[in-house]
């Protein structure tokens, strides 16, 4: 089974080269490929990702969720990975999915913290732990496998929580996971 990365980007010029060489660096032979999806950035990220060797892509319309649709289209895997710019998974991330599918799961995400010490965003993160859909979001990540994201249609066109419903369709389809694993978030609003 091969993941397909899919990373959609706004502005991101000051960060995603530490993410997607981090990627590069833990990806073992089930990475198919790591797509960053573009929302018309007005910074130099689409440069930089290009100038550093990645594929980079610019989505026809602005929007997180038409950006990681347009991604799903365009990616070659059989496992898509959606990771915000501002999440780092466990190094482990591609072994971790591509075991999670085979033992039957159709799609999860992982726990996560915010690389702050905060005591209102650690509780924040605590709960992340629990199966309740309040506690999901897209900073987790999401894998999914392709053909289930086909079949729900993709993101739907929401302006904010895209993931919430992604994810709130998922469970009602069962098969859904959280990783025993944090992935680390920034804090930046």
């Amino acid at each position: 089974m091969n993941i397909s990365i899919i990373i959609p980007t706004y502005n991101e010029a000051d960060g995603i080269l530490g993410l997607l060489r981090y990627l590069k660096k833990y990806a073992n032979d089930s990475v198919a490929d790591i797509l960053v999806v573009d929302g018309q950035s007005s910074d130099d990220t689409v440069l930089k990702v290009k100038e550093a060797g990645f594929n980079c892509f610019i989505s026809p319309q602005k929007g997180r969720a038409t950006q990681m649709n347009f991604g799903a289209q365009i990616a070659k895997g059989e496992i898509l990975y959606f990771v915000h710019a501002d999440s780092i998974p466990p190094e482990t991330y591609a072994s971790d999915i591509v075991n999670s599918i085979q033992d039957g799961t159709e799609s999860g995400c992982y726990r996560f913290t915010f690389n702050s010490d905060h005591p209102l965003l650690k509780i924040n993160a605590w709960f992340t732990r629990f199966d309740r859909l309040m506690c999901r979001g897209g900073d987790q990540t999401l894998f999914i496998k392709k053909t289930v994201f086909e079949e729900l249609g993709g993101f739907k066109n929401y302006a904010i929580m895209e993931d919430f419903d992604m994810i709130r369709r998922l469970r009602e389809r069962g098969a859904f996971k959280i990783l025993p694993k944090d992935v680390i978030v920034s804090p930046k609003v």
